[in-house]
């Protein structure tokens, strides 16, 4: 069976040469590519000494529409912008895209919806075993405990990252909702600030830090009178998330086209449920 021609997108970026030595790193895959933006220094260089792994003859690109008609997969953990472009191409190319980019807004869902038509996506705000363990069991803790508990979540990442709150906070909202059965949207409190007034019952409220150089931290509390559950994923390597989107990858191949998830790949998806 050959080997699985993996791009990286953005991979002069500290994700980006993370991805690229996992891929590396998998038996069955191949480091096919990768892309930079115009005018980037990196475009031209060789993605294995970018990542460290030594000159494996393969040169970072700014045209990405070239690359795609090569390759079976690209790991994508670039911006919601570049993202939707990377989602149209991986469409026209019937591809599978892993998306691990945050931030997306409504409008950017609905393009990447319309992408999902032809490509196979598996989109997730974070790709990592603990973390998509910790989903299932929010969800669970939240159809036990009613709106007596309160959840909070809590989240800390390093002072680059530029969206609040994370994707993977987002996810675990949504979690905590779906076992409520409500609309996060219409619960969510994602900022406190001056007289606020008394909590209300059943909101599920966020909290952000940021500092240092911390790859990820995520707890989500369920406060009620008396006593506290707490549930917590801490990760302290940046290579479980570029790992967890190679097995993505790699578990993508063959499938129908549409939007599926982390928990489609680890098989704890209830679909239909």
């Amino acid at each position: 069976m050959a080997d699985i021609r993996i791009a990286i997108m953005g991979a002069a970026g500290r994700m980006g040469r993370e991805l690229t030595r996992a891929v590396f790193h998998t038996a069955g895959c191949l480091v096919a590519g990768g892309t930079e933006a115009k005018g980037s220094g990196a475009v031209g260089k060789d993605l294995g000494e970018l990542a460290g792994v030594g000159e494996i003859g393969v040169a970072v690109t700014d045209s990405p529409l070239e690359l795609f008609a090569g390759i079976d997969a690209i790991l994508d953990f670039t911006s919601p912008k570049a993202s939707v472009e990377y989602a149209g191409l991986a469409a026209q190319a019937r591809i599978v895209h892993v998306l691990g980019t945050t931030g997306l807004s409504a409008e950017d869902e609905e393009k990447i919806e319309a992408a999902s038509r032809h490509a196979v996506i598996v989109k997730a705000g974070n790709m990592s075993l603990g973390v998509n363990l910790l989903m299932a069991l929010t969800k669970q803790v939240a159809q036990a405990l009613d709106a007596d508990y309160d959840v909070e979540i809590v989240e800390m990442h390093h002072r680059h990252k530029v969206d609040a709150p994370s994707g993977t906070a987002l996810m675990l909202g949504e979690a905590a909702a779906e076992g409520r059965g409500i609309d996060l949207s219409d619960h969510a409190v994602r900022s406190r600030d001056g007289q606020t007034g008394a909590r209300k019952r059943g909101d599920v409220g966020f909290a952000t830090l940021r500092g240092g150089n911390m790859v990820g931290e995520h707890k989500v509390v369920f406060a009620g009178d008396g006593e506290r559950v707490e549930l917590s994923h801490v990760a302290t390597d940046r290579g479980i998330f570029a790992r967890g989107a190679v097995k993505a990858a790699i578990w993508a191949q063959g499938k129908p086209p549409g939007i599926y998830s982390m928990m489609d790949v680890l098989g704890l998806a209830q679909r239909g449920s």
